[in-house]
């Protein structure tokens, strides 16, 4: 077995009397799908912004290819490699599709803040970005205002600001959150494919894509993982069923 890309050991963390993470360890290996299922308020987004530093942990640590990242800034997180897609969109929505692709790539290049007009006129940069958004099929929109797009198309953008980041993994809180069956159904044949590009830490409350998609799968109870396994071990777990996914997963 190769040795994990993503890995989280002992997190903890508490807000006053709740603890929020209860000494949670789980990994991301190449080229498979993690799903983080639970119900809400189980502490998932808490999870995530811990990995990718938006939250310091109390006590743990956060591993990417084997260094520990725990003490590292969200930018220079990304920067080594962690793409990540947002429960609610943090685009800039008064900006062009084609400007918020730039931005992941600006950050990439170790220099988020070179002006528009600069980064719109670097070729490589702007080839990131439009090859991002082609891989989404977001080409043809490139120089529409992002708040014009629909919600399932915000979505495809995140994830083309993600890839421009080159990631060694992808962390997706929600990705199919507002998206019809439709959409959904295209996000989860679009992040089929992409595993093989980077492993994904996906959390999801879609449980047809979770199953469609998932290599593994960990529950998340109260601060707590509460089990960690294939789908069909998951499905047929019974701490599992009767605290999250019931009787008729």
């Amino acid at each position: 077995m190769t040795d994990p890309v993503l890995q989280t050991r002992g997190l903890c963390l508490s807000f006053g009397a709740l603890q929020a993470s209860k000494d949670i360890t789980l990994d991301l290996r190449a080229g498979e799908i993690h799903a983080l299922i639970g119900p809400n308020g189980a502490g998932k987004s808490t999870l995530i912004k811990q990995i990718a530093g938006g939250l310091r942990p109390d006590a743990g640590q956060v591993l990417l290819d084997g260094r520990d990242i725990t003490a590292l800034s969200t930018a220079q997180r990304a920067r080594r490699g962690l793409g990540r897609t947002f429960q609610i969109s943090e685009l800039a929505m008064e900006d062009t599709v084609l400007q918020n692709a730039l931005l992941g790539a600006l950050g990439a290049g170790g220099n988020p803040f070179r002006f528009w007009q600069s980064a719109l006129g670097h070729s490589d940069l702007r080839d990131r970005a439009e090859t991002a958004l082609e891989r989404v099929g977001l080409r043809d929109k490139a120089r529409m205002r992002t708040s014009e797009l629909s919600h399932g198309q915000r979505r495809q953008l995140e994830v083309a600001v993600a890839l421009t980041l080159n990631p060694r993994v992808f962390v997706m809180d929600e990705p199919m959150a507002g998206l019809g069956t439709s959409g959904s159904e295209t996000m989860t044949t679009f992040l089929d494919g992409l595993r093989a590009e980077a492993p994904i830490l996906l959390v999801e409350h879609d449980m047809d894509a979770v199953f469609a998609l998932a290599d593994r799968i960990s529950v998340l109870v109260y601060g707590r993982i509460i089990a960690t396994g294939t789908v069909d071990e998951i499905r047929a777990d019974k701490t599992v069923r009767n605290a999250y996914l019931g009787e008729d997963a």
